[in-house]
């Protein structure tokens, strides 16, 4: 078996692309008998003689030209398995900022997120909480690597990866008559106190356009407007009004509160990573967070 030291096979490349042996040395900041000492070792572990003596310059033999040959695919996965390396200590001690709408922020980052930092605990990871438009600008200046949001506004020069839809459910008060019912439709809002997000939230420009569709635009509806979306649930068990919410938000039991169905007006909103394109590839802390996000969340809503 013929085993093959790596310092002796770089020594070999480099004689050949500086032209001699003094220049290799100099190169590598070797004495030039170290040099000369590694390749002897190095045609010993071959068997064979790779370079030609009989010149004054550097000239292989055909062993030598055919080992050459051979050993350049060695060279460069060599040089890629260092940079594989060198990314694999970056992504397990580099940072991370990402921004994250609501609901995913408070009800799905978090867990998800715990069990990205317990296996790459080295990881600096920064949250930046906001809606689809302000984590746009933020990527547009650079102030966030990556966003988990919705869809932005048609125009943007950032790429949308779309990973699941979110569902959309009726909160109720419990003593509100609609509780009654097995599923709303969208006339049950007429004459009810409807809880609305921002104006800029798009959220609140889903339920806008959904409501245009329904044929019951906002503006006819008694609104009552939340600027935070995870508020809405206390607005809602408080009895100041209904709202219509992500269902996730509504899968641990809300004390005086009931969730309905909306029938067959059923909403849903996409929801992806956002990031630049002319920022790829990302940053290797960055690709770990990305894949290990998108895993988890197409495992869970796949």
């Amino acid at each position: 078996m013929v085993t093959m030291d790596l310092k002796s096979l770089k020594t070999f490349h480099r004689i050949l692309s500086s032209g001699s042996f003094h220049r290799a040395a100099e190169e590598m900041n070797y004495a030039q008998s170290t040099v000369s000492m590694q390749i002897q070792r190095l045609e010993a572990e071959v068997g064979v003689q790779l370079f030609d003596r009989t010149q004054k310059s550097v000239g292989l033999t055909e062993a030598g030209r055919v080992f050459y040959e051979q050993s350049i695919d060695i060279m460069k996965r060599i040089d890629q398995l260092k940079l594989t390396m060198i990314e694999v200590a970056q992504a397990e001690s580099g940072s991370v900022r990402i921004g994250v709408t609501e609901p995913s922020a408070s009800f799905r980052f978090p867990a998800i997120l715990g069990k990205f930092l317990n296996t790459h605990p080295k990881v600096h990871v920064s949250v930046h909480i906001a809606n689809t438009p302000i984590l746009n600008n933020l990527l547009h200046t650079g102030e966030i690597d990556i966003a988990l949001c919705s869809t932005p506004e048609m125009g943007t020069s950032l790429f949308f990866e779309p990973l699941f839809q979110e569902g959309f459910v009726v909160l109720l008060p419990e003593h509100n008559p609609l509780s009654e019912q097995s599923t709303i439709s969208p006339e049950d809002f007429v004459g009810q106190r409807l809880l609305i997000t921002a104006k800029n939230c798009p959220y609140r420009k889903k339920l806008e356009v959904v409501a245009q569709e329904w044929n019951i635009p906002l503006n006819t509806l008694n609104t009552l407007e939340i600027t935070s979306m995870t508020a809405l649930t206390s607005y809602v068990e408080h009895g100041i009004g209904i709202a219509l919410v992500p269902r996730i938000m509504t899968e641990s039991p809300i004390p005086g509160a009931v969730v309905r169905e909306m029938g067959s007006h059923s909403i849903n909103m996409t929801t992806g990573f956002l990031y630049q394109t002319d920022k790829l590839p990302m940053l290797p802390a960055s690709r770990a967070l990305y894949h290990y996000l998108k895993n988890e969340l197409l495992t869970e809503y796949r």
